[in-house]
């Protein structure tokens, strides 16, 4: 069809930075940094007949299709197609499409790679789009070729959002198409319904730009209603960089609110607040409080992440949930003194013959690993310090009368022994845990043979809990204790992505251009990174979390290490190779005679420190 019978839309007129209209109303307010302009987006309209209304057992009998940007045609395509079989007599009525129009045709295995080709780098529309694009997918599978990931609009779904029902009747294309006086008459013909889809298109549009739908961003999610006041906050996103970063909500008091992070853009991470795309009510609040966005731009994926950390630890935002409060997260400490014990604190401190484990993400996590070692080792539970002698009138805890505590307390188990089981609590927090993994996958598996599947599974949580703390100390130690190490890791650019990790943190990170030398940049990040302290191991000096994503980049396929101050290693049996599930459904499969009856009978008692009296 000749572009002139179009009329060009306003919002096609408009360009980046012209804010009004006729009248000098304004009609879009979007920049060129906040996204694609509707009207530098190319559409490609497009409508299938077929034989019927699944793709598994009808077939494609016409492609029609109108290629426009900016309220312009620049191309149609059109083909018949021949679907391997008879059209059905009520799909020859509807359509006009007899089954002899379509002998000669071309099959829809000689089309589809010529409609592909041609569409190839477009945002396809159609109305009712899962219908078209759900058959053009099917094909495109039939014929073993993978889907170019088109990006979709429906116009039925956006015309449910810009046309009331007390203006149409429904939404129909032949309703739609006479509300917006489409200059094409849909006739079930592919041509003639694209072009009349073109029409309603370009209508829709007109009513969603001063809604603010004026980018193509705005367009994928506005089929879905956004609250008013939150879609007039995305000018918040304006001017924001297209790179990775840290993005800070500011309130009306210039409070922090919320401090969230993007590894890829900055600008998109913020715009998607204010559209459906958004669907915790924390937030839709967060975002009609905030007032300002603040960008803090990062060389690095790596350092955006570091940095959403430690601005969280520093602000605690209160629409922030997690990594708030990095300084309550608790260890398990096994004491040095004549009877040591396990206990739960906040910090690592630098004692002698003292093992840890953690941190860990809360109290109630550390007190299950805890119960994880009492059920597993026979070491004393009470509270109190106790001499190497027993205190003249001491009397046994509860635990010690039924048998479930040595009693030291009173000098009923020998000290030798006594050590024994703290060698052996300590070599499983610091290095092998397999001997706890095989006494509480023999416990589980005796309380299942006897259906106690909720004390079974009580079991499994407390060793699970264990293993999570034993890993976490057992990897952050070793980079804790390393004082410098510098590693490279490829882009997809061909450049190189440079860290310098000081005590497990991270102390500089750049990039570098395929064509540049790393090796000064790295030398220049030594010179300039962050002192870090040496901090007491197994604690790195970092956030917890921070530390974890260091590691998890360090161990990244393809990751480089350029040099290294010290020795990075891990125990060969540590915690790391456990898998607590694995190991219990190991226990499970392969049950072992004459080690039932003992653990059968014993009963499960709670392993909450006791009172002493």
């Amino acid at each position: 069809m000749p572009s002139e019978r179009r009329l060009r839309p306003v919002w096609a007129t408009a360009r980046p930075g012209d804010s009004s209209g006729p009248g000098g109303a304004p009609i879009q307010l979007a920049l060129d940094e906040v996204g694609v302009p509707l009207s530098e987006v190319t559409f490609v309209v497009v409508d299938l007949e077929t034989t019927g209304g699944r793709p598994t057992d009808s077939a494609i009998t016409e492609i029609g299709a109108v290629k426009v940007r900016g309220g312009e045609v620049l191309a149609e395509f059109h083909t018949l197609v021949d679907p391997g079989g008879p059209v059905p007599p009520f799909i020859q009525v509807l359509t006009g499409i007899t089954t002899s129009m379509l002998i000669g045709a071309p099959t829809i295995e000689e089309v589809l790679p010529s409609f592909l080709e041609w569409a190839r780098g477009s945002v396809l529309v159609a109305h009712n789009a899962p219908f078209d694009v759900g058959f053009l997918r099917a094909a495109a599978a039939s014929m073993g070729y993978k889907w170019p990931g088109f990006r979709v609009a429906d116009t039925v779904r956006l015309a449910r959002r810009a046309v009331t029902r007390d203006e149409v009747p429904n939404y129909k294309l032949s309703s739609l198409a006479a509300f917006f006086r489409a200059t094409t008459t849909p006739d079930h013909r592919a041509l003639d319904d694209a072009r009349a889809t073109v029409d309603v298109l370009h209508g829709i549009l007109d009513r969603l730009g001063p809604l603010g739908v004026t980018h193509l961003e705005d367009l994928e999610t506005a089929s879905d209603p956004v609250p008013q006041d939150v879609r007039r906050k995305r000018t918040l996103a304006d001017g924001l960089p297209d790179s990775p970063g840290v993005y800070l909500f500011r309130g009306p008091k210039d409070e922090v609110l919320y401090v969230g992070t993007s590894t890829t853009s900055l600008r998109s991470r913020v715009r998607s607040y204010f559209t459906s795309s958004e669907k915790r009510p924390r937030m839709v609040e967060m975002v009609r409080i905030a007032e300002r966005v603040d960008p803090v731009p990062c060389a690095t994926p790596l350092e955006a992440r570091v940095r959403e950390l430690r601005l969280i630890a520093e602000y605690s935002p209160r629409y922030n949930r997690r990594s708030r409060f990095p300084e309550r997260m608790p260890w398990v400490r096994l004491t040095c003194e004549p009877y040591p014990r396990l206990s739960v604190v906040r910090e690592v401190r630098d004692e002698p013959g003292v093992a840890w484990i953690g941190p860990f993400a809360s109290n109630g996590a550390a007190q299950l690993a805890v119960e994880a070692l009492h059920e597993a080792f026979p070491i004393r539970q009470c509270t109190k310090h106790l001499p190497l002698r027993p205190a003249a009138g001491a009397s046994v805890c509860v635990l010690g009368e039924i048998g479930k505590c040595g009693a030291p307390c009173i000098g009923r188990v020998d000290q030798g022994v006594y050590d024994e089981v703290v060698a052996a609590v300590r070599d499983a927090m610091a290095d092998d845990p397999g001997p706890l993994v095989e006494r509480l996958a023999a416990r589980i598996r005796a309380l299942v043979a006897t259906e106690r599947f909720e004390d079974a599974a009580e079991v499994r949580d407390r060793m699970a809990a264990f293993l999570r703390g034993a890993t976490r100390a057992q990897r952050t130690a070793p980079l804790a204790r390393i004082p410098e190490l510098a590693a490279a890791k490829r882009t997809d650019d061909g450049g190189w992505e440079l860290v310098l990790v000081r005590h497990g943190k991270l102390a500089g990170t750049a990039r570098v251009g395929r064509l540049d030398d790393p090796m000064p940049v790295i030398a220049s990040l030594r010179v300039t990174g962050e002192h870090v302290p040496a901090p007491v191991a197994p604690a790195s000096a970092a956030h917890p979390e921070e530390t974890d994503l260091v590691l998890g980049w360090l161990e990244q396929p393809g990751v480089r290490i350029v040099d290294i101050e010290g020795e990075w290693s891990c125990p060969v049996r540590s915690a790391q190779r456990v898998d607590p599930v694995a190991a219990v459904a190991l226990d499970l499969a392969l049950p072992r005679a004459g080690d039932e009856l003992e653990v059968e009978l014993a009963p499960v008692v709670p392993l909450r420190p006791a009172r002493t009296a």
